[in-house]
């Protein structure tokens, strides 16, 4: 019987901790658009705490911050993770806010894609900055999401892992015939 009791509490203690953990996650410094109690997210702040805290500029003005789908270690401009937001109807200004202000941050385009969802990478130092921007539809706004991460050099391949083959895509203007 204790044992049982010891098998069913160990779940249940370690979901109510996971609550605790990702619950305060939207209290660090990501958190100043915490969730206001009846699930919606708060604006990102221009001031020195919350988002603003992690990067000035991270975010594009009037951003409503989503904290359930970000998720952040760091503050500062160290900061490394995912940041996800939604930004209105207007996709455009933002493809062209992250496009233009960016760089101005020290960030440099390395590659962008625009269409009904759009990508930019940058790199800074040894950083690197994934934009992924998706336009709504009728009924809702479009989204972003920001993901930061440390840029390396050397990827380690785990023991006993062959290297990636190059594909055996047919040449260009080649007719891959199918085999029946």
């Amino acid at each position: 019987m204790n044992n049982l009791r010891v098998r069913v509490m160990v779940p249940a203690a370690l979901a109510a901790l996971l609550a605790l953990a990702v619950g305060g996650c939207a209290n660090l410094p990501a958190g100043s658009s915490a969730s206001s109690g009846n699930g919606a997210s708060a604006p990102a702040s221009p001031g020195g705490t919350g988002i603003a805290a992690l990067e000035r500029g991270a975010l594009p003005p009037g951003a409503v911050f989503k904290a359930e789908s970000s998720l952040v270690f760091g503050t500062g401009d160290q900061w490394v993770g995912r940041l996800a937001a939604d930004v209105g109807r207007d996709v455009d200004a933002v493809y062209r806010y992250f496009a233009e202000q960016y760089p101005v941050q020290g960030w440099t385009l390395i590659s962008a894609v625009r269409g009904k969802t759009s990508l930019l990478v940058f790199t800074r130092q040894d950083r690197t900055a994934t934009v992924e921007l998706s336009e709504g539809n009728a009924l809702t706004g479009g989204s972003v999401v920001v993901t930061v991460s440390p840029r390396s050099a050397n990827v380690n391949m785990p023991a006993g892992a062959a290297a990636p083959r190059p594909s055996a895509a047919p040449a260009t203007g080649a007719v891959a015939t199918p085999v029946r």
